[in-house]
């Protein structure tokens, strides 16, 4: 079973390789984390070559949730981390690792369940993938050769993550309210597309796709609570009924 103390869950968006999901969970258990999710790993699940390379971290492949896209295995999460080598044309906010592990485990502290994605190894997190997240983790590497092994990464973060003490009261973050889960910003990014979608708002066409995009980063870097999700529902809805009304 995974281990009871408060942890981020490591997020795997796409893995190509077997050897490089084996070498993360090992990577993992190195520092204390137990809390693997895999979303359609491109070589299936299980893979021997994963359990080979795991070790005595076998444990964690046994016990990793498998999610078909980035949405699934990120719904019940509060907060969520994407990892990249360089930032993207997504406006977040953007932590090194010493500073994002700092920041997990005051938002752990404060009640919030934590995530932190990490791309493909090939070409890395999609803007798609990125856009879900609330703030991104940029590694200081050379900007000439800026690609990291997955493994590697992990193995980065956790070291942080394991390195980081125990919060202090001053450092933690504030529990204003009970805080949405993904999936709940999820159906409220679905229902503003769709009734903006209804409105003619996505004009001209070309243009739609990356407006969409724009709408789904702008609702991740909110940080809302369900009350405040409640409530954009319900300004939508009243909008709606007006418009119908009038």
């Amino acid at each position: 079973m995974p281990q009871s103390n408060p942890q981020p869950t490591i997020v795997l968006i796409r893995p190509q390789m077997g050897e490089n999901i084996g070498a993360a969970a090992r990577a993992m258990w190195n520092f204390g984390l137990d809390r693997m999710r895999i979303v359609a790993p491109r070589d299936g699940w299980p893979n021997q070559k994963a359990v080979a390379m795991a070790s005595g971290a076998g444990r964690l492949l046994d016990e990793a949730q498998l999610s078909d896209d980035t949405a699934g295995a990120i719904s019940d999460c509060s907060f969520v981390y994407a990892t990249t080598a360089r930032p993207r044309d997504l406006t977040k906010p953007v932590f090194t690792p010493e500073a994002a592990m700092k920041d997990v485990r005051a938002r752990i502290a404060a009640g919030e369940k934590v995530a932190v994605m990490f791309g493909p190894e090939r070409a890395g997190m999609e803007n798609d993938d990125i856009a879900r997240a609330n703030a991104i983790i940029s590694v200081p590497v050379n900007p000439d050769f800026p690609s990291l092994n997955l493994a590697q990464c992990v193995l980065l973060l956790g070291y942080e993550w394991r390195r980081e003490a125990v919060p202090t009261e001053s450092s933690r973050v504030d529990a204003v309210g009970d805080w949405a889960e993904q999936i709940e910003i999820e159906k409220l990014s679905q229902h503003y597309e769709e009734r903006m979608e209804e409105a003619g708002f996505f004009y001209p066409e070309h243009k739609a796709a990356n407006m969409k995009l724009n709408l789904r980063n702008l609702w991740s870097r909110m940080p809302l609570t369900r009350a405040d999700v409640q409530m954009l529902h319900g300004v939508m809805r009243q909008m709606v009924r007006w418009k119908e009304r009038g």
